[in-house]
Parts: structure tokens; C-alpha cells; sequence
């Protein structure tokens, strides 16, 4: 457990490791997929610190002090609805990594060490590199404390602490690893608002908010040469890192009631829930279908009773790509890549040997699996109809991209509001509530520049979009990352 600094009106539970009356078996029994959500995009293929898609990291749940950056958040607000019953208590668990910054050393002839890039050993290359170490912060709560006046609130702060680790190869001393962590510091806010109905509703609303400082002394470190969005807006995130809190996300558990799903709710419940205000984060339930004790409240947008695919043979920490095809290019790294993956962080080392020791019948598993099936019309080995109509009696429009000359994204313009607009337009977003998810929400009001006009084989329009103020902008865009709306969540910005 951390050492906590607790300023609550609440007789808050926060020492013992295992939570009473099974609230730890269902804690425990989604914290695989917290998990998922913690490590998320935590280091990319090709698994490299100089890999580019490594340059620019912490994408996910990133709660930086007040000042710290941008383009970053200081809280996040979460609210859902739930049934609570007399007596019951409310456990919350907040988790996130915090950054242990690591500064590679080679020991010199006279007994000293010198900073250097990189440190060759014989079985990996020791790089500098941002390790993010898992933090939990528990709570437990007598549900009706929540309802007293400004609820609960819980202040915790985690001290700075500064390592050295020596580096040994082959029996001899060859370096050392300076391993630093930043103070960090924050609060967890927690009430709950009485809701008219049939049953006993309450809206829960908790807050976590970064209420912590940069070092003066890390604050004016230059930062790194890769780092992307011009110097000053990098190094200030740099800074900031290592007095945030990562990937933060809650759960939150009842050990007498229920909650009620913010995705679908009763119907009685539709305007209960329509109210909630959530931030940075979206509430899901978790666990076994037809179990409603758990809720995820994550910076990633989810469904209801999420989980992690059952072919899956370990973490990659890369969701965007397919296991698959991440297993086997993984693999197919050199001896060299793979020496660097080991010698940039512990996690991408157990990729390397996860990919390298993987047997044909767990890769085999990997190439697909049938999740539901559906009923297909038509004839399926009758030729396509070119001319507009469809063999499976769907009316889809038939088109090959690479053939239709009169179909260019980098050209093509679509009208909007009396405006035509195409790669180089200046667009504000309006994300659509029901077609996307929590990161393009964040996003509502902002705007961006329009890159590409895309067409799918459905005949849809999408617009694929770099967010302005984005310090990662230039790197998606050499990455071909982009984000994407359709023309009704964009409204054309008039250049005077």
C-alpha cells in the first residue's frame, strides 16, 4: 500500500491490502481488464524508446498538476447512478502509473560514470526511458457519509523518491541506472445526489484532480531533442510527467446494491442518467454479464462488461493493432531491435520473448474468431453488380478506391453549410453522442484542420482531421494517424 495523507469527514477505510465481505473478489475479478486500460499504448511497436511512435507518450487518463500542460487534464469527473441498500459501503480504487524517469550511466577508468544515450550489454541496450510504476490509492466508504454536505474527500500525496541500480555484464560492474520519481500529489472527491423515482436512486459523483506542483528543477530540463510540438510546449510536458498521474482510471464497487448502466439504462432512469456530467472518463459496468456491483470508469470509451478476447496470449500493450499481425512482426524483428526492446523497458522485453517463444497452435488461434453469426440473402457466389446494386441485398454501393480515378481524399471537397470543404479547411468539432467515443467528445469545440476527404464502400464521407494545439499533431500526421468525423460534426470555420 502507499502512504497516504487522508483529510476526509468520513471514517475512510485506506490501510489493509484486501477489502471485507467480497468486495475484493469482485474488484479483483475485472482488474485483468484495468489492467488493459492502465498499460494502453504504454510502449508501441517496434517496442523501441527511438522508435517514433514512442516519442510522444501517455495518451490515455493523463492528470498533470495545475499549469503543467495544455494539452493534458488536471481531473476527471465521473458520475453514474446506483441502488445502494441500507448499511451498504462503497469501495474505490483509483489506479495509475506514475513515471520513474531512468538515466542510463557508463562507468568510467577512475571508478566515476558519465551520462550516455546507451549502454551495450551483452544480452540488450540499456536506453533512457520514462518506467511507469502502478499506484493504487483504496477507499472504503459508508455510502450514506456521501450524502452529507461537500461529501468526502480524500487528499493523498506520494513522496519523491530517488534510486541508483547498478548495471553488471558478464560478473563486471559497467554502469549504474539513476531511477527518479517526482512528488505526487492529489484528492479524491466523493458525494452522492438523492434522485426522484421508483426506487431508491442516487447519482454518485466522484472527482479525482492532480493537486500537485512541478519541480523547479525539472521544469527548466531542456527535455529531448524528438520531442514533438516545438520545444517549449515538449519540454513542459516532460516536466510535468513525472508529477502525473497516468493512464488514472477508477473502480468502484458496492457491497450492498447496485448501479445502473450509463449506456443503456432503465427507461425510467433516461433522464437520471442524461444528466450525469462525466469528464475525461466514461462509467461502464464491468464483470460477468447480468453483474452490476463494479463499475470501470475509464479514460477509454467502453461498453458495458467489456473483456479481454480469450485468444489473446498475453499483453502487447498495442491495441490498435491486430494480435495477430503484432505477433508476427514482432518476431520478425532483428537481433539488434530486439536487444533495444529489451533494454528500453521490462514490458516490451516479455513482448519480444512472448513473440519469439509463441507455438503455431496459439498463433494459429490468433487468425480469427467468430463472435456472432447472422443471416446472409441473396446469392453470395453471384458477381458483383457494378452499377450500384448489391448480390447480398444490402443496396450498397459497389466501389473499388483503387480504381475510381474520380476519388482522390487529397482533392475531393464536400459541402457543408454552403461551404465547400477539403484537406487545408479549418473545421470546429462537434462529435456526434452516439457514433463516437469519449476521446472525440473531449474534443467538442476544438478545432481542426481537415487532411483528407475519404468515401467508404458504404458511400459514407469521413474527414480525416489533425486537432490544432495537438503537440503530436506533426508526428500522427507523418504517421498517417488521424482522427475522423462525418461531415455533420464539423462546422466550416470562415477565414476572415
Amino acid at each position: 500500500m502507499t502512504d497516504t495523507d487522508t483529510d476526509t469527514d468520513a471514517d475512510a477505510y485506506t490501510g489493509p491490502d484486501v477489502l471485507p465481505d467480497g468486495l475484493e473478489e469482485r474488484l479483483g475479478a475485472v482488474r485483468q481488464l484495468a489492467d488493459a486500460v492502465l498499460f494502453e499504448g504504454y510502449v508501441l511497436y517496434p517496442y523501441r524508446a527511438s522508435a517514433a511512435k514512442n516519442r510522444l507518450r501517455w495518451q490515455f487518463g493523463v492528470l498533470v498538476p495545475p499549469g503543467g500542460d495544455a494539452s493534458d487534464q488536471v481531473h476527471q469527473r465521473t458520475e453514474c447512478l446506483m441502488e445502494p441498500r441500507d448499511g451498504a459501503r462503497l469501495a474505490v480504487e483509483l489506479r495509475f502509473l506514475r513515471a520513474r524517469r531512468r538515466t542510463v550511466q557508463k562507468a568510467t577508468g577512475d571508478g566515476g560514470h558519465e551520462t550516455v544515450a546507451e549502454l551495450e550489454l551483452s544480452d540488450r541496450t540499456l536506453v533512457a526511458w520514462d518506467e511507469g510504476l502502478e499506484e493504487r490509492i483504496r477507499l472504503l466508504v459508508p455510502v450514506s457519509d456521501l450524502a452529507r454536505d461537500g461529501g468526502v474527500a480524500h487528499a493523498f500525496r506520494l513522496p519523491a523518491r530517488y534510486e541508483e541500480e547498478t548495471v553488471e555484464d558478464s560478473g563486471a560492474r559497467v554502469g549504474r541506472l539513476l531511477l527518479a520519481r517526482e512528488a505526487v500529489a492529489g484528492v479524491i472527491r466523493l458525494r452522492t445526489t438523492e434522485i426522484p423515482g421508483p426506487c431508491r436512486t442516487v447519482r454518485l459523483t466522484a472527482v479525482v484532480e492532480n493537486t500537485g506542483s512541478v519541480n523547479t528543477r525539472t521544469a527548466e530540463s531542456p527535455g529531448t531533442a524528438e520531442s514533438p510540438g516545438g520545444a517549449t510546449g515538449g519540454a513542459r510536458r516532460e516536466a510535468a510527467l513525472p508529477h502525473s498521474l497516468v493512464s488514472a482510471h477508477l473502480l468502484l464497487a458496492l457491497d450492498r446494491g447496485s448501479f445502473l448502466s450509463m449506456t443503456d439504462p432503465p427507461q425510467w432512469a433516461g433522464a437520471a442518467a442524461a444528466q450525469c456530467r462525466n469528464e475525461h472518463t466514461w462509467p461502464v459496468l464491468a464483470g460477468e454479464p447480468g453483474r452490476d456491483q463494479v463499475v470501470l470508469s475509464s479514460p477509454i470509451i467502453l461498453e458495458d462488461h467489456p473483456r479481454i478476447a480469450p485468444e489473446s496470449p498475453g499483453a502487447l500493450y498495442d491495441a490498435t493493432e491486430i494480435d495477430e499481425i503484432l505477433a508476427l512482426r514482432t518476431a520478425a524483428l532483428t537481433d539488434r531491435e530486439k536487444r533495444e526492446a529489451r533494454g528500453t523497458d521490462d514490458r516490451a522485453g516479455a513482448v519480444i520473448d512472448l513473440a519469439d517463444s509463441m507455438p503455431p497452435e496459439v498463433l494459429e488461434r490468433l487468425h480469427g474468431a467468430v463472435r456472432a453469426l447472422r443471416e446472409v440473402t441473396g446469392d453470395p457466389g453471384a458477381p458483383p453488380d457494378r452499377t450500384g446494386g448489391d448480390p447480398y441485398g444490402t443496396d450498397r454501393p459497389w466501389w473499388d478506391p483503387g480504381a475510381d480515378r474520380d476519388v482522390d481524399p487529397a482533392r475531393d471537397r464536400v459541402l457543408i453549410a454552403g461551404h465547400r470543404v477539403g484537406a487545408g479547411s479549418r473545421v470546429v468539432l462537434g462529435p456526434g453522442r452516439r457514433r463516437t467515443d469519449a476521446q472525440d467528445l473531449f474534443l467538442h469545440g476544438r478545432t481542426a484542420l481537415v487532411e483528407a476527404v475519404l468515401r467508404d464502400v458504404d458511400g459514407s464521407v469521413h474527414l480525416a482531421v489533425t486537432v490544432e494545439g495537438d503537440p503530436g499533431a506533426d508526428l500522427w500526421r507523418e504517421q498517417g494517424r488521424f482522427r475522423y468525423f462525418q461531415p455533420d460534426e464539423v462546422t466550416p470555420v470562415e477565414e476572415s
